[in-house]
């Protein structure tokens, strides 16, 4: 079974997108807001930075988090006796 389709307009970093995507909007706004805060983080402590320099950063921080996640899941899995997918 597929979710709808949702559409929303957010503003990430200063910038107003068209966000569509499968999850709730509620879950889309916040994803949007996420992405702007760790932005800004970025921004704050590296003004010097252009926009592009500052999302490159912001990929490289969330691919890093996430990898980090999928290897502490990976141990979880294993600890319970179970494959990780």
């Amino acid at each position: 079974m597929s979710q709808e389709i949702n559409k929303i307009t957010v503003d990430i970093f200063g910038e107003r997108l068209i966000v569509r995507g499968e999850g709730t909007i509620a879950h889309i706004q916040s994803l949007a807001y996420e992405v702007d805060k760790k932005m800004r983080i970025i921004s704050e402590r590296l003004p010097r930075l252009s926009l592009h320099q500052v999302a490159v950063l912001a990929a490289l921080n969330f691919a890093d988090e996430l990898a980090k996640l999928r290897e502490e899941y990976e141990t979880l899995m294993e600890l319970l006796g179970e494959k990780p997918e």
